[in-house]
């Protein structure tokens, strides 16, 4: 796994496109919305936050953000649909959880999405009120 950056933005471009096609439900924005942006508007998407690119098997196969605040965001968390299974998701939840200590981290997970609801319970994560995920450093 690495931090990936505005000079990065290709690489980024080529995950996000790939989660939001995989993936339209999960995600609040949309593949219209991104798959002509310019090249400064993905500059800017990777300034400022953690965004981290998971490999496995010598090919990029997921990515996370953290969004900095209190508490940190967690968002954009997708892993390549022959790469779920194998810890991936893992290593890219506690990546931000580790950028993020001693903040906590809150989330939101989309209706029905059960594999990632169970990967953020996994990682301590508690359902508040109103639906949006948080996890306390302990």
């Amino acid at each position: 796994m690495r931090a990936v950056g505005p000079d990065d933005w290709q690489v980024w471009r080529r995950l996000r496109l790939a989660a939001l096609r995989d993936a339209p439900d999960a995600f609040e924005s949309a593949y219209e919305k991104w798959a002509h942006a310019p090249e400064e508007r993905w500059r800017r998407r990777l300034a400022g936050s953690l965004d981290l690119v998971a490999r496995l098997d010598g090919a990029d196969v997921g990515m996370v953000s953290g969004m900095p605040g209190d508490p940190v965001e967690l968002i954009s968390l997708w892993v390549a649909p022959a790469a779920r299974g194998r810890g991936v998701g893992d290593a890219l939840v506690d990546g931000v959880a580790r950028w993020a200590d001693p903040r906590p981290v809150r989330l939101r997970v989309a209706a029905g999405n059960a594999h990632a609801l169970a990967l953020y319970l996994r990682h301590g994560f508690v359902v508040e009120p109103g639906g949006a995920l948080v996890r306390v450093p302990r």
